[in-house]
């Protein structure tokens, strides 16, 4: 009998659609993140958003500093902060890296996306970026454009 193919459900929760208009992305990570029990309800409602978040190394560990995850309506007197900074669950090596990086490299940790692993645990990508120019956010504003026009002309042209 033929084992079933592995198939990688992700279900999207936020997602950070900014960050690569605003960062060179790097090199991504998939970590972990400690929530609390209200947290992960509200994140299944899907009503997060991480548009503002930055991920920040504190001691010898990493942050999530300002994603907004709101209160699940349901867990009254028990509900949880909804900017509290939250810890990302990395390896030691993968701490070391990226704080080298931030400290040596001047680069700066994004979040990506909040979703949901095929396990259901919530899960962050988050990204090891260098900030764009100016000149640099015009370029990829004229690449999308001729991007588009090009789809547009070969459609038409059948």
């Amino acid at each position: 009998m033929a084992a079933p193919a592995a198939t990688s459900v992700r279900k999207v929760v936020a997602e950070n659609r900014k960050a690569r208009f605003s960062y060179f992305i790097d090199d991504t990570f998939e970590v972990g993140i400690a929530l609390g029990g209200s947290e992960v309800k509200s994140l299944r409602q899907g009503k997060a958003n991480i548009a503002e978040s930055y991920a920040t190394a504190q001691g010898s560990e990493i942050f999530l500093i300002n994603a907004y995850i709101p209160e699940y309506l349901q867990a009254n007197r028990l509900n949880h902060e909804t900017r509290r900074p939250r810890k990302l669950l990395l390896h030691k090596r993968e701490v070391n890296k990226l704080m080298g990086a931030i400290h040596r490299e001047g680069m700066t940790l994004v979040p990506l996306r909040i979703y949901f692993n095929d396990r259901g645990r919530a899960k962050l990508e988050l990204a090891l970026a260098r900030g764009k120019k100016l000149h640099d956010k015009r370029e990829t504003e004229k690449n999308r454009d001729w991007e588009r026009q090009k789809g547009r002309l070969m459609r038409d042209r059948g």
